[in-house]
């Protein structure tokens, strides 16, 4: 389980593809606190630590993750959103993010507004699947690349959302432009919300 506040955009220094896997080495900083076994979320991935190395450590994304995200799409130097798991004695300063990417999602618009960004993102919109929660409402919470974000203006198939100086340059924020390709988790309240209701 993850909050959406990250902790670094760590750089990619590796990657070994082993028949339909990808193996990803990456180099942050807190390396030398991870295990192996432990979950980190890459871009909103929640990904296994399965060796570790100096100061670098590797986790490995199977096919299903490479088709449903972003993370085929990486190379050498690309930056990724980090997160470790939530820690249950900790304040939830983001939402309840489970690390499971539903889609992706491109970028329509970066546009500037006195010191933030506003992004737009447009995304395949399926209306059983929206049925089940599988959306944006205005206000609410989405997570872009593991960044626990507010909704604005939201339509059946895009969203905006605000960007802070602090989050546009400690996260990978600063990388996305127009066609850039992004993971999206939408709420996990709303998914069962919707599932409840689709009961009553």
């Amino acid at each position: 389980m993850f909050s959406g506040i990250i902790e670094e955009a760590a750089t990619v220094v590796a990657l070994n593809k082993e028949q339909e896997n990808l193996h990803i080495t990456m180099a942050c900083s807190f390396t030398n606190e991870l295990k192996i076994d432990q979950s980190v979320a890459h871009n909103g991935v929640c990904l296994t630590v399965v060796s570790i190395k100096d100061d670098t450590y590797t986790v490995t994304a199977i096919k299903e993750t490479l088709d449903c995200t972003n993370l085929g799409l990486l190379v050498p130097g690309s930056k990724v959103n980090l997160e470790r798991s939530m820690l249950m004695n900790g304040r939830l300063d983001g939402h309840i993010v489970q690390g499971h990417v539903d889609q992706t999602a491109v970028c329509t618009e970066v546009k500037e507004a006195d010191g933030s960004w506003y992004f737009t993102f447009e995304y395949a919109f399926d209306s059983v699947m929206a049925k089940r929660g599988y959306m944006t409402v205005d206000k609410g919470s989405a997570t872009v690349n593991g960044v626990s974000l507010t909704v604005c203006n939201p339509t059946d198939n895009s969203f905006q959302v605000a960007i802070i100086p602090y989050t546009y340059e400690h996260t990978n924020f600063h990388q996305i432009e127009v066609g850039t390709v992004v993971n999206i988790e939408f709420d996990i309240i709303g998914k069962y919300v919707s599932r409840m209701m689709a009961f009553s």
